[in-house]
C-alpha cells in the first residue's frame, strides 16, 4: 500500500514515517521544506526498515495547494498531521482560516486522486464543544480542529479522525512547554486551570494508533484517544517535576486570564505566543475522552503517564541536555 504523510517534519509525522515503513508500506512525504524532513528523521533512533522503497519527499504546501496532486498520485491512505497555528510571515490570516483552507484543498485533492482514507490527528473536544453548548466561549484552537475534522471526513467518507489529549513525547511542543516551565520557574504559578482534568497520552501509543488507523475497520468516524491516567493539569506538572528530580513550590491562583498567562508562559518557555495562546484558551474545563475504547479498537497497550514522561525525558536527553538536571 502507498501512504502519504503530511507534517513529516513535525513531531507526530516524523515518528509515523519510520513506523509505516517498518511495516513494508511505501511512504511519501509532503513538506514545504524537504530538508526539514531529513533533519526530523535524523534525530530518531535508526529504525528497523522493511524491504520498501526509499522515502520520497515532495515539496508542497497544503495551504496553497502546491504539490498536492502530485503527492496524492497513487496513494491509498493520506495522513493529515499538519496545523497552521504558528503566525504566518505576513500575518495575513488567522490560523483558523489557514487551517480551513488547507483542509479543503487537501480533501479535494484526495477525492480527485481516489484516496481511500484520510487519517487526521486532532484534539479532544470538551463536552460543551461536543454538545454545542454556547454558554462558554469557544476555544479558537478546538473549534478549528473540529472544523478541519468535519471537512476531511466529508471529503473522503471512509476517513478516520483521532482526537488526542496532550501528547507526551520528547518533541511534542505542548510537553516541551511544560518541561521548560518546570525548568525555568522557581515557583510554579498555576492559574485556575490547574484543577481541570485530562488524560495525557504517550507519543508511542499515538504512533501505534495512527499506524493502525490506516487499515482498521472503523471508517467514517472520529475516535477519542487518551492515556490510562486521569490527572489534573496541576498533578501533571507536579509529576513532570518529580520525574525530572527538581523541587518547585506551587502557587495556585483562582483566576485564569488565559491571554495574559499564555503570553507570560510563552516568554518564559521561549515559545511562540501564536501557539501558546490558542492552546491555553481551551483550558476552560475538563478535557476527557467520551469513552476509553480506542486502545481496544486499535489493539494498543497503553503506557502510564510516568512511563511516558520517563521515555520522553530520556529521548530528550539523548540529543540535548535538560537544564534542570
Amino acid at each position: 500500500m502507498h501512504m502519504l504523510v503530511t507534517g513529516a517534519s513535525g513531531f507526530a509525522g516524523s515518528l509515523l514515517v519510520p513506523r509505516l515503513r517498518s511495516d513494508g508500506f511505501t511512504v511519501r512525504a509532503l513538506a514545504r521544506d524537504p530538508s526539514r524532513v531529513d533533519t526530523a528523521l535524523s534525530r530518531l533512533p535508526a529504525p528497523r526498515q522493511a524491504d520498501s522503497p526509499p522515502l520520497e519527499v515532495i515539496r508542497g504546501d497544503a495551504v496553497t495547494g502546491a504539490g498536492l496532486d502530485r503527492a496524492m498520485d497513487g496513494v491509498d491512505v493520506a495522513y493529515y498531521l499538519i496545523h497552521s497555528m504558528e503566525r504566518p510571515r505576513d500575518d495575513s490570516a488567522l490560523f483558523s482560516e489557514r487551517e480551513r483552507e488547507a483542509a479543503e484543498r487537501f480533501g479535494e485533492a484526495a477525492d480527485r486522486a481516489g484516496v481511500r482514507r484520510i487519517v487526521y490527528l486532532g484534539g479532544l473536544l470538551p463536552h460543551w464543544e461536543r454538545t454545542g453548548d454556547r454558554r462558554r466561549a469557544r476555544s479558537r484552537h478546538l473549534e478549528s480542529r473540529a472544523a478541519v475534522e468535519s471537512i476531511l471526513l466529508q471529503a473522503v467518507p471512509d476517513s478516520v479522525a483521532l482526537r488526542a489529549s496532550i501528547v507526551i513525547g520528547a518533541y511534542s511542543r505542548s510537553f516541551r512547554l511544560l518541561v521548560h516551565l518546570v525548568e525555568r520557574m522557581p515557583v510554579l504559578t498555576l492559574p485556575a486551570w490547574h484543577r481541570f482534568r485530562t488524560q495525557p497520552i504517550d507519543a508511542r501509543d499515538v504512533t501505534e494508533m495512527l499506524a493502525a488507523a490506516a487499515l482498521a475497520p472503523i471508517g467514517g468516524r472520529s475516535v477519542d484517544i487518551a492515556g490510562p491516567d486521569v490527572l489534573t493539569y496541576g498533578e501533571m506538572i507536579a509529576g513532570i517535576a518529580d520525574l525530572m528530580m527538581v523541587r518547585r513550590p506551587a502557587l495556585h491562583l483562582r483566576v485564569n486570564l488565559p491571554g495574559i498567562t499564555a503570553r507570560v508562559a510563552a516568554a518564559i518557555a521561549g515559545e511562540d505566543p501564536g501557539l501558546v495562546v490558542p492552546l491555553m484558551e481551551g483550558l476552560q474545563g475538563d478535557l476527557l475522552p467520551a469513552d476509553d475504547r480506542a486502545a481496544e479498537l486499535f489493539g494498543v497497550r497503553l503506557h502510564s503517564f510516568d512511563s511516558a514522561v520517563e521515555n520522553a525525558l530520556r529521548e530528550w536527553e539523548r540529543l540535548e541536555p535538560l537544564a534542570a538536571r
